[in-house]
């Protein structure tokens, strides 16, 4: 690890920023934005942006890997981000947070079952079960009341598979380079988007972007956590592996929770800095071992 620390650094702040834009998505439902409405907007602010910076080579060098390419668009695209905010506006977040912060696990799991080279070591399975257990105290936040709301939770399952899908797939795609891979991701994400609308018409008003809170959440959802944060991901993806930066997404509810406190006003307990402190040790102990 020592050699790649500046891979490891750049995929932990590009976490905690994905951590903050639980916040932004809220701020924009409660500003009248829907799910599938902010997804449109935030991959086509990414997509004009990397089209600037990369806008040769169309295609991939096979159908096969177009379609791998395609299938990236949805999972880490238009079905995880549009499941994610649906649950996020028709379920508890505390759920939500914690089902699609397990994505890491999931990804583990699904490589064990698919990939020979990927094997069940103890600081691996060790390190993951203390970044979950870390995780709720974090989320849950001194809440020990369980609330449950099926259609909600479901919706978070889906967003956290999806993630997990999406970690594996860019495994499959790895002599790519990362901006082809992002701008792929976004051109996809936008395409498999569409069918939406056909249910759910645009309702947003144009006057509502005026707002420097809607068009501050916007520019930084699809300037900041899109554009750049997907493009370095693909990057330390292929530097580091998949499945070893994936385990950084355990660290997304550190950030969620400390901007929850700073700009909903939500308060933060000794329970959260206590797991927040079980998922470093977590994350060192599986990425210790595991190369």
């Amino acid at each position: 690890m020592s050699k790649m620390w500046h891979c490891h650094l750049i995929a932990i702040l590009v976490v905690l920023t994905w951590g903050v834009t639980f916040v932004n998505s809220k701020v924009l439902l409660n500003h009248g934005l829907e799910a599938h409405e902010i997804f449109t907007l935030r991959f086509l602010l990414a997509y004009i942006c990397i089209w600037i910076f990369f806008p040769r080579q169309l295609f991939a060098r096979s159908w096969k890997d177009e379609g791998l390419l395609a299938l990236l668009g949805i999972t880490g695209g238009s079905l995880y981000f549009v499941s994610e905010n649906m649950a996020v506006k028709i379920g508890y977040v505390n759920n939500v947070s914690f089902i699609v912060c397990s994505a890491p696990l999931l990804s583990t799991l699904i490589a064990l079952a698919v990939f020979k080279d990927v094997k069940a070591t103890k600081p691996l399975i060790g390190g993951s079960i203390l970044c979950v257990l870390g995780i709720a105290l974090v989320i849950f936040n001194g809440q020990i009341i369980l609330k449950l709301n099926p259609l909600g939770d479901t919706l978070a399952l889906v967003a956290s598979l999806c993630w997990a899908v999406y970690t594996l797939l860019l495994k499959k795609l790895s002599n790519y380079g990362s901006v082809f891979i992002t701008r792929k991701v976004f051109f996809y994400g936008l395409v498999t988007v569409l069918p939406w609308y056909l249910v759910w018409p645009w309702n947003y008003p144009l006057r509502g972007f005026l707002q420097p809170a809607v068009l501050g959440n916007l520019l930084f959802l699809g300037v900041i956590a899109s554009f750049t944060c997907f493009a370095l991901w693909s990057w330390v993806s292929k530097k580091v592996g998949a499945l070893a930066v994936s385990n950084y997404v355990y660290l997304n509810p550190v950030s969620t929770v400390v901007c929850s406190a700073i700009v909903l006003g939500e308060r933060l307990t000794w329970m959260a800095a206590v797991g927040s402190a079980m998922i470093l040790a977590g994350l060192y102990i599986s990425n210790k071992k595991n190369k």
